[in-house]
């Protein structure tokens, strides 16, 4: 009988395990994952700015992040995913933005 309760007690932890890695709902990139935010103005809401924070993670990363936030919010937005970049994630890094360790990306939907 004590054997039937521990391998349900060994299922049922299993479950609540795998179903807790499946609740975050942020993909991973270079195997981090980021906290990653995306602000636009109102009145002009094809520009935006993208901020993933602790950057230093995986700065590959972190720049993956922010194309994707931006990538997501133009496609849902504008129906697209053409992005004009003023400040990408393509960038040499020496001439990245950064603002107390996040990374700072800025663009504009493109073809609204």
């Amino acid at each position: 009988m004590r054997m039937g309760f521990d391998i349900r007690l060994a299922a049922l932890g299993l479950a609540t395990l795998t179903l807790a890695a499946c609740g975050d709902p942020r993909p991973a990139f270079d195997g981090v994952t980021f906290r990653a935010s995306l602000d636009a103005a109102k009145d002009t809401p094809e520009l935006f700015v993208v901020e993933v924070r602790d950057a230093g993670k995986s700065l590959d990363g972190a720049r993956a992040a922010g194309r994707y936030e931006a990538v997501r919010y133009c496609i849902e937005t504008f129906g697209n995913s053409r992005i004009d970049w003023a400040q990408g994630p393509d960038a040499e890094a020496s001439a990245l933005q950064f603002d107390d360790g996040d990374l700072i990306l800025k663009g504009q939907c493109a073809g609204w």
